[in-house]
């Protein structure tokens, strides 16, 4: 039986498609940018890059090989983004340690990031129904004996931006638990300057960009240390990946427009937006 898939036909002619002409500007940083722009293709959008954050290796590493050289006595790692689980490995890989003493941890990595977490150590333990941190608290919460448990989350160090509350609300909310919690800063986020953004934030003041994309709330406060005002991004249609991004931008007086219910891959992100055209152009 034929059933028909998903995934978009590449030779479909691009004005049939629901992002056909729509400029739609990634502030993800370039690690994400390019997997999400990918998916905008596919929908027959137009990405144009303007990452706002980037994230790097680290400058200090005493407090993640202090936590990497006694791995063993964690009883979790929980890992709350792909970064984390790639400098995470990186960085034990540049000191020689075994990738099996990680096995007698249980490991925890959202949505898609599992898959990137299996690739490094050949498992995964837990992989919260919902795609956020609050979904991560309420599957250990169910867990029996998980108090007085030690966790170790890697976490982003932040520099130049307020720290988002993603990651302290965790803390706090695993606390409460009675879990022992240690936080790693494991990799930095940062922002971008913006002068390197002339062209792009041009287009955007003339409205020539149709949504800005935001997939973390770093982004949208680096975002928004890029602009003069409101007035710069009026005219753009605000798209945010997941309700937690949404909610912080609306904290942050950001209107925001698309949420993509979907928020465990950046598929479901490009498609949201698909879909928000596809309803405006038939309500028309």
């Amino acid at each position: 039986m034929h059933t028909e898939s998903r995934e978009i036909n590449l030779l479909t002619p691009s004005r049939n498609l629901p992002l056909y002409g729509k400029r739609i500007l990634v502030t993800a940083p370039r690690n994400y940018a390019y997997r999400l722009s990918e998916q905008i293709i596919k929908q027959g959008g137009l990405p144009v890059l303007m990452p706002t954050i980037e994230t790097c290796y680290l400058s200090n590493y005493t407090k993640l090989d202090a936590a990497l050289n006694h791995i063993g006595e964690f009883d979790w790692i929980i890992f709350t983004s792909r970064n984390g689980i790639t400098a995470f490995f990186q960085r034990m890989n540049d000191l020689d340690i075994p990738v099996s003493v990680v096995q007698k941890c249980h490991l925890c990595a959202l949505g898609e990031d599992a898959e990137s977490l299996s690739s490094f150590c050949g498992k995964v333990d837990l992989i919260p129904t919902e795609s956020s941190p609050a979904g991560i608290v309420a599957e250990l919460a169910k867990l029996l004996e998980i108090h007085d448990k030690k966790v170790l989350i890697p976490a982003p160090e932040v520099v130049g931006l307020p720290e988002p509350d993603v990651v302290p609300n965790l803390i706090t909310d695993l606390r409460e638990l009675g879990i022992k919690v240690t936080p790693v800063p494991t990799y930095i986020t940062q922002g971008l300057d913006k002068n390197i953004y002339s062209i792009e934030l041009n287009l955007m003041r003339q409205g020539m960009i149709d949504v800005i994309a935001f997939s973390s709330t770093a982004e949208v406060e680096s975002f928004l240390t890029m602009v003069n005002s409101q007035s710069d991004y009026e005219r753009c249609i605000i798209a945010c990946f997941g309700p937690y991004t949404t909610a912080n931008a609306q904290k942050l007086g950001v209107d925001v427009s698309i949420v993509s219910k979907d928020y465990s891959s950046f598929e479901g992100f490009a498609e949201a937006i698909a879909t928000f055209f596809t309803l405006t152009s038939s309500s028309h």
